[in-house]
């Protein structure tokens, strides 16, 4: 009788468990999010869609608050030295989600692992801030030699090559997550598969589905597991933005990041609480291959910054309000003076494409010579957009274009490898200084796609790094700005605007310069869908 009535028992838990009113307790946010991620194993991603998804995963010593900006992390509390260069961070008592606790060690492995030249991590410059961590990365030094200190479990000792006042929020950085040592080195790379993921952060993955969708569920072993209130973010590549709206007006999506502009009217008529957008701390530009001809001759570059039309971009294909670009650092950046500008913002457009045309036919081209090259851009429908009128603007110029789409994973990957001559690009900002933009133009920089090199700008990109006063160093860093403006190293072109849908029952969202918003901080009201 007793095994009968524990029967009976399990029964109707497991009949409870099966009810639709049980099923919704379970909290479930779906997010439209750009792209189909790399990895996520954070050496080996390098876009924002990639980062959003990790950083729902692991956290490094300093964290996201709702607003993006840095708090305390997996490090509770730190300490600076009077110079500058050394910080002390002490590492919270919390653990891994199999059990173990997170140590300071477990950064020393992770960021030796990151600079080791075999992992060829192309995100590993930025910890060059860091002591002999450039020199490592080049296998001058070996990893050992890192200015990263475990004096025990609880506190590591962090020596930097230069004073960083943005270190906190470069601390933030994907770069700067723990590994799970012990599991790296019983997996290797494939430590980052779902199945044998261990994670100190908000979730862990459950499933990845290629081109499909990334699952990721509640972390119960994460030291602020009790106030995390979604029990499961679903993440959806969403290379077409136009598809993707159509699937949250479906009410499949929650969140969309980013929408496309082309339905920036229909939202606004019939969308408008759902709108996030706001400032970004991000430039959009084109790419010049400086080592194929003819984007080695400045005349070249010069005549296609000339003829690429900002204000037709922003005001009629685009129609978000962003600012057109005529400098590389955007607008209220912390520390930064700005006013730096390419030379011919005054002039009007027939003016620049009478100038363009000039400087075409002294590089050797013209009506009977024309350049034909290719463009490299993604399946954004945007991009394609503005992929049509930049190969319109270019014609009278005497430079015929053929446009190349690809996949945004493939997009920047050809980017890396230098497998372009003209590409589409954008630079969201790391941390909020100047510094992380024109740091790009450095030719050590592995994100410097074209590959300049300008001894006066690393010059000067080095006498900022080591000087302590703000004043001093945002006149060193705008010296540099205007070497690379006057170089005409890219076409800026235009300052991005936060665009992000949102529905009104997505709880805690806040619009913000980085356009991170870590599912930690949301909640979802009940509603229809």
């Amino acid at each position: 009788m007793l095994r009968r009535a524990i029967a009976a028992l399990l029964l109707a838990a497991c009949a409870l468990a099966a009810t639709p009113s049980a099923a919704l307790a379970e909290t479930i946010l779906n997010r439209g999010n750009a792209g189909e991620p790399g990895s996520l194993d954070p050496h080996f991603i390098s876009g924002t869609w990639e980062a959003n998804i990790v950083g729902d995963i692991l956290m490094g010593l300093a964290t996201e608050d709702p607003a993006a900006r840095p708090i305390p992390g997996s490090a509770e509390r730190w300490e600076v030295s009077a110079d500058g260069k050394t910080w002390t961070f002490h590492i919270r008592n919390h653990l891994w989600s199999d059990g173990t606790p997170v140590t300071a060690q477990d950064f020393v492995f992770a960021w030796q692992r990151l600079l080791n030249p075999k992992t060829a991590a192309v995100y590993a410059y930025a910890m060059y801030v860091v002591k002999n961590a450039q020199a490592i990365a080049s296998g001058k030094l070996p990893v050992s030699a890192l200015g990263a200190h475990a004096m025990d479990d609880r506190t590591l000792v962090v020596e930097l090559e230069h004073p960083a006042p943005y270190l906190l929020e470069l601390a933030m950085h994907q770069t700067w997550f723990p590994l799970p040592r012990r599991v790296v080195q019983a997996k290797g790379n494939q430590w980052a598969r779902p199945a044998n993921y261990v994670s100190n952060g908000p979730y862990l993955p459950l499933e990845w589905v290629t081109n499909d969708h990334v699952t990721l569920v509640k972390n119960p072993r994460f030291y602020d597991a009790a106030h995390v209130r979604i029990d499961r973010v679903v993440y959806y590549p969403t290379n077409d933005a136009e598809a993707a709206l159509k699937r949250m007006r479906a009410g499949e999506l929650d969140v969309l990041d980013p929408f496309a502009a082309s339905q920036i009217r229909w939202l606004r008529a019939n969308m408008p609480r759902a709108i996030q957008t706001g400032p970004y701390l991000a430039v959009a530009y084109v790419a010049f291959n400086l080592h194929r001809k003819p984007f080695d001759d400045a005349r070249v570059r010069e005549a296609i910054n000339l003829a690429y039309n900002r204000e037709a971009v922003v005001s009629k294909i685009l129609q978000l309000g962003e600012p057109p670009a005529y400098s590389i650092v955007p607008p209220n950046v912390a520390n930064y003076p700005g006013g730096a500008a390419i030379p011919f913002r005054a002039l009007g457009y027939p003016a620049r494409l009478a100038r363009a045309q000039m400087l075409m036919v002294a590089a050797g081209y013209g009506p009977n010579n024309r350049l034909r090259t290719t463009y490299a851009t993604t399946t954004n429908p945007d991009n394609r957009r503005i992929a049509a009128a930049f190969q319109s603007m270019m014609k009278p110029i005497y430079v015929d274009i053929d446009i190349v789409i690809s996949d945004v994973q493939i997009q920047y990957h050809k980017l890396d490898v230098q497998d372009f001559d003209l590409g589409a690009a954008s630079w969201i900002a790391d941390f909020n200084d100047a510094m992380d933009f024109l740091g790009l133009f450095r030719s050590t920089s592995g994100k410097n796609y074209g590959r300049y090199s300008n001894p006066r700008v690393d010059s000067l990109l080095g006498r900022a790094d080591q000087e302590k006063d703000a004043r001093a160093r945002g006149q060193l860093l705008l010296q540099a700005e205007k070497l690379i403006l006057a170089d005409f190293v890219w076409v800026p072109t235009r300052f991005l605007n936060v665009t992000d849908l949102v529905q009104p029952y997505v709880k805690g969202w806040v619009t913000n310069i980085r356009d991170f918003n870590r599912t930690r901080w949301l909640s979802l009201e009940p509603h229809g869908n």
